[in-house]
């Protein structure tokens, strides 16, 4: 029983050495050499003019959360779509009930704007 929890006390340190380690040598090794050209705003190789804090609206946030569900939602559509043939009359109901709430979902995301760019 103690050797089944070693191995959880084993990637315990190494999920946590993991991050820490590097980020600890990073502060180390880093070079440390100060200049004012390096403390300036960089935004593609161009000097900025005006105000550097610009606020986005939010709806390019929303969009994109959108896009990122309905293709995570793909990815378990995925194989489902491999073993369509083999599947018995039950599953393929479920993958069908799962396309339709994706759908609800695409059409309330639709109706309530969160698709227009406007």
């Amino acid at each position: 029983m103690a050797h089944e929890w070693l191995f959880v006390g084993l990637f315990l340190i190494i999920g946590i050495g993991f991050p820490v380690i590097p980020l600890v040598l990073s502060r180390i090794v880093a070079p440390r050499k100060p200049h004012a050209l390096k403390h300036q705003t960089y935004e593609c190789g161009m000097e900025t003019v005006g105000d550097t804090w610009v606020q986005f609206k939010a709806q390019y946030y929303i969009f994109s959360l959108v896009f990122v569900i309905f293709d995570v939602e793909i990815v378990f559509l995925f194989p489902w779509a491999v073993a369509y043939r083999q599947l018995p009359f039950f599953a393929v109901l479920e993958g069908v009930l799962f396309i339709l709430i994706l759908a609800g979902g695409l059409v309330y995301a639709w109706r309530k704007g969160a698709l227009d760019w406007v």
